[in-house]
């Protein structure tokens, strides 16, 4: 990465806003709240020597607290971890340092599902990314063969991983949807160009004000576990969406961010000492240099 003095301010996530707000078609939602939906906005992109794209629109790295001492950026690293190797439960994410699961795993929104209490379900985001189920039978870890993929073959152009199961996520008469919550993100294209890696992430379906920031540190942090365990460079992260939104009662909060001035992305450090792509942890990741406007407390979020 550049030396913080070298970086240029980054307005990517405010121009992402601006357009929703500007471009956007008001509609209702399941969540009982209005959004306001941009369908397939114009991409961000982020080039990591220019830093890591945690945003400072608000601050992602709130004081430890008794409660919860693990920072907002720490939980959306610990849930790409725990989602990589396998795991379903809240149980196993707060393991992985990710609290913030409680509200869409409760025993009523389970039981609608046919789930066990805490059980994301077997059409999750671990459940695909781990053990996504085959014809012979064995589930098949997408990225562990990825991995494999880019070592031997990096100049292939099908480094690809999706979090849809479909069979589990249908609905209709005579189905039922087997997951609390539809994947929102997670199809992966990696490339290897000149033996520098980009990682491209489209997502579905983005809360832009709550979800997708913590979305931007993990992906980006996924780009750096991956180019440290194939040998390559952490090059750019792109970040696609089709539905991009916001919900009518986040607006103040976006008001405030679209006021505030544009500055430099922090500094992410990562532990070199890991060579096991499935052995990282929230722990092994280090934020300097990051300067963000102050948090903005009690953002609406659609359960």
């Amino acid at each position: 990465m550049k030396t913080i003095d070298q970086r240029t301010p980054d307005s990517q996530y405010q121009r992402l806003l601006r357009d929703i707000l500007e471009k956007g078609e008001r509609s209702n939602s399941q969540q009982g709240v209005d959004t306001i939906s941009l369908i397939a906005p114009a991409p961000i992109r982020f080039k990591l020597e220019n830093g890591f794209p945690i945003i400072n629109e608000r601050n992602m790295a709130p004081k430890e607290s008794d409660r919860l001492p693990v920072t907002v950026w720490q939980q959306a690293i610990g849930e790409i971890c725990a989602f990589a190797n396998g795991v379903r439960t809240q149980k196993g994410l707060e393991e992985f340092g990710c609290h913030w699961w409680s509200s869409w795993v409760t025993e009523e929104k389970c039981k609608k599902r046919g789930l066990e209490t805490g059980d994301l379900g077997p059409g999750s985001y671990g459940a695909a990314f781990h053990d996504f189920p085959t014809a012979e039978g064995k589930p098949y870890n997408q990225f562990q063969n990825i991995i494999e993929q880019i070592k031997e073959f990096p100049h292939l152009k099908t480094h690809f991983i999706t979090p849809w199961i479909p069979q589990y996520i249908i609905r209709g008469t005579g189905k039922q949807q087997k997951v609390v919550v539809c994947p929102c993100h997670g199809w992966i294209h990696f490339r290897v160009l000149d033996n520098k890696l980009t990682l491209h992430m489209f997502q579905r379906s983005g809360d832009v004000p709550v979800g997708v920031p913590s979305n931007m540190v993990q992906y980006a942090a996924l780009l750096m576990m991956v180019a440290q365990v194939t040998n390559t460079i952490p090059y750019e992260f792109i970040h696609s969406f089709s539905d991009a939104h916001i919900f009518v009662d986040q607006i103040p909060a976006v008001e405030t961010m679209l006021a505030r001035e544009a500055r430099p992305f922090a500094t992410m450090k990562i532990d070199t000492s890991v060579k096991n792509f499935f052995d990282f942890r929230k722990d092994h990741f280090t934020l300097e240099d990051y300067n963000p406007h102050p948090g903005i407390k009690g953002i609406p979020v659609a359960i």
